[in-house]
C-alpha cells in the first residue's frame, strides 16, 4: 500500500494567542519595553495615568508594525513603491539608507555604458 499525503491546513499554527505571530510579539514586546520607560518617567513627575496610556500606545504601534503591510495603491508615490511590503522591512532598509549617508550605488551592464559612448560620440 502506498502512503499519501493529506493536505491540511496550517495557516496560523505558527500564532500565539491566534492573533500574536512570533515576529508580531516580539514587536509588541519591544513597544512594551519602551512604553514602560516612559511609564517610569511619566511616573515620576506624578502622570502615572499617561504612562499607562504611553505603555498601551507603544505595545500596539509595536504590534502594527510586526503584523500589518504597507497598502498597495497608486494614489501615493510612497506606497507605488513600497506596496505589499511588511512595515517593519521599509524601515529597516530605510534606517540602512540612512546609516550609509544617503547614498545609492547603481550599476550598469557593460552594454549599456558602451551605448552610452557611442551616442556622445555622434
Amino acid at each position: 500500500m502506498g502512503t499519501y499525503n493529506l493536505p491540511r491546513n496550517v495557516k496560523g499554527e505558527g500564532r500565539i494567542l491566534y492573533i500574536f505571530s512570533t515576529k508580531a510579539l516580539i514587536y509588541t514586546a519591544i513597544g512594551i519595553g519602551i512604553g514602560v520607560v516612559f511609564y517610569f518617567l511619566f511616573n515620576l513627575i506624578g502622570l502615572g495615568v499617561a504612562g499607562v496610556i504611553s505603555i498601551g500606545i507603544l505595545g500596539l504601534i509595536g504590534f502594527i508594525i510586526g503584523t500589518f503591510k504597507i497598502p498597495d495603491t497608486n494614489n501615493f508615490e510612497f506606497t507605488k513603491k513600497t506596496g505589499g511590503e511588511n512595515i517593519d522591512d521599509v524601515i529597516k532598509r530605510a534606517i540602512k539608507f540612512k546609516m550609509q549617508k544617503n547614498k545609492i550605488y547603481v550599476y550598469q551592464k557593460e552594454e549599456a555604458i558602451e551605448k552610452e559612448e557611442e551616442t556622445k560620440d555622434e
